[in-house]
């Protein structure tokens, strides 16, 4: 048995399921806290349960989870339409080889995740739908879980891109100065996208990782070719009964295509009206996977029957994004995130910081797998000892930001949609996302202590 099959086979064995890892983090995060805390054990067993229940609940980010579901579901939904499908058979027919198509699915994942991470984990997770139901029809041996990496690898390169949570927070007018609350630090209005994501460095890192990521999924496809699967193609059911009265109104080919324009030129008035690509928000993709869905299924029963076709895989989020929600009120509200910048930032050189950033980064990212909760609690401490110590504000935060992308690829969270659509389970994609990892991190650190 060659060294990547036993490899995934250990974590198959030994990876219990995202639900469970919820759960597990969920308790350990209980016990850190109370480690971590002053007082009587009573007082702490109260505060803890209070913190938690505070972020279980919290009503900013049920909304965002609710936009989470939707990107998924609408995304799926999309994905079933007759021209996404033959774009994305376009893709794949560039190659019928499993190896290609892995590379090939990584690095159209990777380019899509630059532009917003949002398209990238549903396209990615289409592609990688799509071309084991392409094998599995031919009767090829394929290995589902490395399809399944190539389509999750986008979110390990989201944050250095146009979407990122902590570049685009940067740039607006006075957001720097509000989290930075000090009568002897100085900090500038903004920091520009020249100084993060369009920086030598961060370029330098991206291309890199464009490059060796699709030459690591290929190499990986060639020693770990899988086995023969049998994937049940994914269609929208048709009724051809005749239809009458009200009924022709569902089934018209036209009335959701007028719609959806319409809700196009909708969304892409309030994207005329913003500055720049702040636009790009959760709301905005909704919209447009909402109007695109209509109009490419045409009728709004063809609509329907993929929305009943792709709400199944929603359901792994509807519990477990509450769960992590609960760890990051527990670990915010503690003070336990707080305490790990603070000391990373006294014990670092100006050499060292934005390395002891990149770290802490990937371990918070673990807890509160969320860049702009992220940045929210780890951007004050990062910004003053950049200043204190004559490092580029820039470059603390790409720091931030190569930390808290490369741990999605050990942390289940943000690979749930993707699990939904895929059907596959996170088993199955963890080993080869851990190599994923280790590339990257090779990657980042590099860029890091050379540029």
């Amino acid at each position: 048995m060659s060294f990547a099959k036993r490899f995934e086979k250990i974590f198959r064995f030994l990876l219990p399921s995202p639900f469970a890892i919820a759960l597990l983090l969920t308790i350990f995060s209980f016990g850190l806290y109370w480690l971590y805390a002053d007082g009587p054990w009573l007082s702490r067993l109260g505060n803890s349960i209070d913190y938690w229940q505070e972020g279980l609940w919290n009503g900013p980010l049920l909304v965002f989870m609710v936009q989470m579901m939707l990107i998924l579901v609408l995304g799926h939904t999309l994905a079933l339409a007759k021209p996404v499908t033959l774009f994305v058979d376009w893709i794949l027919s560039l190659s019928r080889d499993p190896a290609k198509n892995t590379a090939l699915i990584s690095f159209f994942t990777l380019s899509l995740a630059f532009v917003n991470w949002g398209l990238a984990l549903v396209f990615g997770a289409v592609m990688a739908r799509k071309a084991a139901e392409n094998f599995s029809a031919r009767g090829q041996v394929f290995n589902y879980g490395l399809l399944g990496a190539a389509g999750y690898s986008g979110l390990m390169v989201w944050h250095g891109g146009i979407s990122g949570s902590a570049p685009i927070k940067a740039t607006e007018p006075g957001h720097v100065q509000s989290l930075v609350h000090s009568e002897t630090i100085q900090m500038p209005e903004r920091i520009g996208w020249e100084e993060t994501i369009f920086s030598p460095m961060n370029g330098s890192a991206s291309l890199i990782l464009l490059v060796l990521i699709p030459l690591l999924m290929y190499w990986l496809a060639r020693k770990a070719p899988g086995q023969k699967e049998h994937i049940q193609a994914q269609n929208s059911s048709i009724e051809s009964r005749e239809h009458k009265g009200a009924e022709k109104l569902d089934h018209s080919p036209w009335f959701g295509l007028v719609i959806g324009l319409v809700i196009l030129l909708i969304g892409f008035r309030s994207a005329w009206n913003s500055e720049g690509l702040n636009f790009l928000t959760p709301n905005f993709i909704n919209l447009s996977l909402l109007a695109l869905g209509l109009a490419f299924h045409g009728s709004l029963q063809k609509f329907l029957n993929a929305l009943d076709d792709a709400i199944h895989g929603a359901s792994g989020i509807l519990l477990q994004f509450p769960l992590y929600f609960g760890i990051m009120g527990l670990m915010r509200d503690g003070g336990i995130i707080e305490a790990m910048s603070n000391y990373f930032s006294a014990n670092s050189s100006a050499f060292s910081f934005p390395l002891w950033t990149f770290f802490s980064a990937g371990i918070i990212n673990i807890f509160v797998p969320s860049g702009g909760g992220q940045w929210a609690i780890q951007g004050p401490v990062l910004l003053e000892t950049a200043q204190t110590l004559g490092i580029p504000y820039g470059k603390a935060i790409m720091a931030m930001a190569y930390g808290d992308q490369l741990t999605n690829m050990l942390q289940p969270f943000w690979a749930l949609p993707l699990l939904g659509i895929t059907g596959l389970k996170a088993r199955r994609i963890v080993p080869y996302t851990l190599l994923l990892m280790l590339l990257g991190a090779v990657v980042f650190l590099g860029v890091l202590m050379l540029f």
